[in-house]
């Protein structure tokens, strides 16, 4: 039976001194990844991935990106902030972390890498974002996250709405959701998010964040890992091959089974491809 991995409460401060809430699996000592989730999840989503990286010799830190969970909320949603909430992480964290990012998260890992004037990172992995997503794709998941707007009576009317978004997903139980779900008026449980955020997600599109995830993408200096899910909405052959044209050395896996919350679909095969590509890269540089 494998090892009780330790787990503590670690507070972050991101753009703006906000405060980023995150769980720190494992050794400090260890190699360290850091993982940013999807706009509407919260660190939750990453536990088992974050025990199997822990089992596997790594120190993890798993987020709440600012406006989810138990970070804090703000005025500021724009692609800027998130990017500038990475570039803060990286200065926090230890030496030579690896960032795996999803959707929105990813997003931010890759405009703050390529943005940045010195290495932020040992290496990213991105989970089911390029530079190229169709709009339909993107509106499909924003219909989704508009659909609870009015938060729900129970958690099972919570599960009905994603067994209906994810109708391929094997059946969980509801209580499942209960991290991702905060109390609100009237005792109606709500998505654990600011809806200020969601509410700015045509407005980062329309400021031209794929425009600047391409030009970021050229100006990655370090290992990069595309995982996108087989059924993705927003990630196809030609969006892979369009990034591996902007950076030849980056490497891919498509995850059989798994739409656009990869890990939440197949966290097994999500796991041993990111370790895969962890066992690949070049040695750690010495601690200063």
């Amino acid at each position: 039976m494998p090892a009780t991995i330790p787990v503590r409460r670690a507070d972050f401060r991101g753009a703006g001194d906000i405060v980023l809430a995150a769980d720190a699996f494992g050794r400090v000592e260890d190699p360290c990844i850091v993982l940013l989730p999807g706009g509407g999840q919260t660190r939750f989503a990453w536990r088992r991935s974050a025990e199997a990286f822990a089992q596997s010799g790594y120190y993890v830190l798993s987020f709440d990106l600012r406006g989810h969970g138990e970070s804090g909320w703000a005025t500021d949603y724009s692609i800027d902030a998130f990017a500038g909430d990475v570039v803060c992480i990286a200065r926090q964290a230890p030496v030579d972390a690896v960032f795996v990012g999803a959707s929105i998260g990813g997003i931010a890992a890759l405009i703050a890498a390529g943005e940045s004037r010195e290495p932020l990172a040992r290496a990213l992995v991105l989970i089911d974002v390029v530079p190229r997503m169709p709009e339909a794709g993107l509106d499909r998941i924003r219909a989704f996250m508009s659909a609870g707007a009015d938060g729900f009576a129970s958690l099972e009317e919570a599960a009905a709405l994603v067994r209906a978004h994810l109708p391929d997903r094997p059946s969980r139980s509801a209580l499942a959701l209960r991290n991702n779900l905060r109390t609100g008026k009237g005792g109606r449980l709500f998505w654990h998010w600011d809806p200020a955020f969601h509410a700015g997600s045509k407005r980062r599109a329309e400021a031209g964040m794929l425009r600047r995830m391409e030009t970021a993408t050229r100006g990655i200096g370090v290992p990069l890992l595309l995982v996108c899910g087989e059924r993705s909405e927003v990630v196809d052959e030609r969006a892979i091959a369009h990034l591996l044209q902007l950076l030849p050395d980056a490497k891919s896996v498509r995850v059989a089974g798994a739409g656009h919350m990869v890990a939440g679909d197949r966290n097994d095969a999500f796991a041993a491809a990111v370790l895969d590509f962890l066992a690949g890269l070049p040695r750690r540089a010495a601690r200063p």
